[in-house]
């Protein structure tokens, strides 16, 4: 899967539901590469219904097309700021974000294993686009709607967005995997829990 640059992340669409469910493509050859899946406990998706998402844990496990486990996301309950760790098939800890207080215009932040700053996400408060920065400005990714050729016909809600994953990182499988987990985070995480409720979007 991380021999990719550019993803295409597609929501698998389901009426009321307490998960969500992805499916990732190579945008050059609109190959299936593997499925982002919301884990949750029997107990926990009937709280959904009840009470706001982020009162709840959440992990999300990203595996390849033989089902082998690439990456997971995990996330604790919170109130005020979230901490979203990456972790790899080994369940290691990979790395880790933390959204920002206060913020207009959405993003977080991004840290490595040693807790040290790797990243910085920005957002757009108009629309759904992101880009994946370092401390020092260099882009190491953009996740957006903003895309045409072969799969244009397919962005037509928030749930479809592109990431693409800078060549400076074609060699850097666990950089990759930690741009990959934010753009799934973006979604999956952080603009869905803003709002709340079941299966919610949140457009910033």
């Amino acid at each position: 899967m991380l021999e990719a640059d550019r993803f295409m992340v597609k929501e698998q669409v389901k009426f009321f539901k307490t998960v969500q469910k992805y499916d990732i493509f190579d945008y050059e050859t609109e190959e299936q590469l593997g499925v982002a899946e919301e884990k949750l406990s029997g107990m926990a998706q009937v709280l959904r219904w009840f009470v706001p998402k982020q009162w709840l844990s959440t992990t999300v496990v990203v595996t390849d097309h033989e089902d082998a486990v690439v990456f997971k996301i995990r996330r604790g309950a919170f109130f005020f700021q979230a901490r979203v760790e990456v972790l790899n098939a080994d369940n290691e800890l990979i790395g880790y974000f933390k959204s920002k207080i206060f913020s207009f215009t959405g993003g977080f932040w991004v840290y490595d294993a040693k807790d040290k700053q790797f990243a910085e996400v920005k957002g757009n408060f108009f629309g759904f686009d992101y880009k994946v920065l370092t401390p020092d400005g260099e882009e190491l990714g953009q996740v957006n709607k903003k895309w045409g050729g072969v799969l244009k016909e397919l962005f037509t809600s928030a749930d479809t967005y592109m990431v693409e994953v800078s060549e400076d990182l074609a060699e850097q499988p666990v950089a990759k995997m930690l741009v990959l987990a934010a753009a799934l985070a973006i979604d999956i995480i952080f603009k869905s829990e803003n709002r709340g409720g079941v299966g919610s979007i949140d457009v910033d």
